[in-house]
């Protein structure tokens, strides 16, 4: 293989595969990439065998071939290469790189013992559009109810399925619930990604403003002109988590965003060392929602924001879950509705067919 690439896609391309590659001591294979000609473009990839990456450059190629090479290393080295153009040669089980006044070479192992990347049949997959930035921003939305418990596995990932002609995306750590409307689709998929490898998915697509998104029965697929992630699906059943939602709610709150953080980030920074907890106050006389939040040794604190509110009522919430959904929501004003001190508090954005939901659990006060 001879080929000439510019430092800068390279270095970008293997940044991002860099991370893919495994320490796994009985596959050392994995701690390489794959560098292999395809076409007029020169393919980067790497896999754990869960999930597998993989990013297409643009190439000069006087000779095709391939290689695998150890990942942060070659990774570093590009990374810290001037930027212009690369040249990368393989000889024997070697890859020499020159760069300018730079040059090196790097012990390889032949592409054949490297493991074959998965591929998903489009012909027989349940296929989807999306366009790139909904696909984000509905990641970022729900990833933050994933589990980090690795006992219940289904509940790492995000379950995308059909309901009522609509693509939704769901997950949940059992404290709080996060569900995404993305897209109307008669589809009928059940599914569940893991939440790494959405991650993976929103830091290496491009500029790109579509994505196509590819599902069998094991496997999903993302994939756009110079990026391919292919990855297992986590087995099991996702939980039957709309009997959660609340068809109704007695107290409901309407409330500029802005002031809504503002108060919780302060009552937060009282609550730290008390668990966290925050006591939310809705008063439908003084149109008010106050928080209160105490420390023992440090003071109390409360605070409070004029909102429209259909009844009074009073809940107890982690602050951290709070402050982190309203972090991540974009409207100007929030409904916050509740139906007393036991049941889930619904959080979703005030706009006529919101298409996000977000419950917290209350805690105990």
């Amino acid at each position: 293989m001879k080929v000439s690439v510019t430092q800068e896609k390279l270095a970008k391309a293997l940044n991002l595969i860099k991370d893919i590659a495994s320490s796994r001591n009985e596959l050392p294979i994995l701690n390489n990439i794959l560098l292999r000609t395809d076409g007029g473009r020169l393919l980067i990839a790497g896999t754990n065998l869960e999930i597998a990456s993989t990013q297409y450059i643009g190439a000069k190629i006087e000779d095709h071939g391939s290689i695998t090479i150890p990942a942060r290393l070659v990774s570093e080295f590009i990374t810290n290469l001037p930027s212009g153009p690369v040249e990368l040669e393989t000889k024997n089980e070697h890859l020499h790189i020159t760069s300018g006044k730079f040059s090196s070479v790097i012990n390889g192992v032949v592409a054949d013992e490297y493991p074959e990347l998965p591929t998903i049949d489009e012909k027989t997959a349940m296929q989807y559009e999306i366009d790139v930035e909904d696909l984000k921003k509905a990641i970022v939305q729900t990833k933050l109810a994933v589990s980090s418990d690795v006992t219940r596995a289904v509940l790492t990932g995000v379950y995308w399925h059909n309901y009522e002609g609509s693509l939704y995306l769901a997950a949940t750590d059992g404290y709080r619930l996060a569900e995404k409307r993305l897209i109307k689709s008669d589809n009928e998929v059940s599914a569940i990604i893991p939440a790494s490898t959405l991650a993976e998915v929103s830091k290496s697509v491009g500029d790109e403003k579509k994505i196509t998104i590819l599902f069998d029965d094991s496997q999903v697929c993302f994939k756009t002109g110079d990026m391919e992630i292919v990855s297992r699906l986590i087995d099991g059943k996702f939980p039957d988590y709309r009997q959660l939602i609340p068809a109704t709610a007695e107290t409901e709150i309407v409330i500029k965003k802005s002031d809504f953080s503002r108060v919780t980030k302060i009552a937060a920074l009282f609550a730290r060392e008390s668990g966290g907890g925050i006591t939310i106050t809705a008063s439908e006389e003084d149109s008010l929602l106050s928080i209160h939040s105490i420390a023992s040794e440090l003071g109390e604190n409360t605070s409070e924001a004029t909102a429209k509110i259909s009844a009074d009522g009073q809940v107890t919430l982690n602050s951290r879950y709070l402050t982190e959904v309203l972090n991540i929501i974009d409207a100007d004003e929030i409904v916050f509705s509740f139906n007393g001190k036991l049941s889930p508090c619904v959080i979703r954005e005030q706009v006529k067919n919101p298409d996000y939901t977000h419950i917290i659990m209350p805690l105990k006060s």
